[in-house]
């Protein structure tokens, strides 16, 4: 099995030769080192609290490589996740609470498209979306996956083979208002035509 190839970036030298030690102690990973980035999966940022200069770190750490970020940290409040997010970081560990063991497969999973939160800012990250819901997208008829329910609608009928016709009968819909459904989904998304449409709804979960 191929290695992780690991980059990771401290705040201090002690934390940073820290972490590098319990990441070289995982046969599946391989720590990069310093400067080099081929080939990175996962970045492992370590930092003491989340302040605007983690923030600009990692904002430049996402425009520069683009790896999904494990957080070891100090100090972040839960009202700061969204940012973290944003920021790209997919997985947060309190440094007193980092083993060799937790952080390795904390990096695979992250290196996997996984995400690792503790289980407090878990609960906040769910009040975010259900607020984010209540307050955004539902007044604006949308959901959490971007599209209306009249799009989600149209979706599941062309997943089920029906064709613009047949979709306008089952929704009481004219077929110009069907068709006019699918293209604005289609452009929106930059989707090639029907059938890469349903494909990528299956794949997303939207439908």
């Amino acid at each position: 099995m191929e290695r992780v190839r690991v980059v990771l970036q401290a705040s201090d030298p002690v934390s940073h030769a820290g972490l590098a030690s319990l990441l070289r102690s995982g046969a599946e990973l391989n720590l990069l080192r310093a400067g080099d980035r081929t080939g990175g999966r996962a970045l492992v940022f370590a930092c003491d609290r989340f302040g605007p200069e983690t923030v600009a770190a990692l904002r430049r750490a996402a425009a520069e490589i683009g790896l999904p970020v494990v957080l070891v940290i100090n100090e972040i409040a839960e009202a700061e996740l969204l940012t973290a997010i944003e920021c790209r970081v997919v997985a947060i560990l309190h440094r007193s609470a980092v083993t060799a063991d937790r952080l390795i497969r904390t990096v695979i999973a992250a290196a996997n498209g996984g995400g690792v939160m503790p289980p407090n800012m878990v609960g906040e990250l769910l009040k975010h979306i259900e607020r984010l819901q209540r307050e955004v997208l539902a007044p604006n008829g949308l959901n959490v996956s971007g599209l209306t329910t009249r799009e989600i609608d149209v979706l599941r009928l062309m997943a089920d083979g029906l064709d613009t016709n047949e979709i306008a009968g089952q929704l009481c819909y004219s077929e110009r208002t069907v068709k006019n459904v699918i293209h604005g989904l289609t452009h929106r998304l930059n989707l090639r035509n029907r059938s890469h449409a349903v494909a990528y709804a299956l794949r997303a979960g939207m439908i």
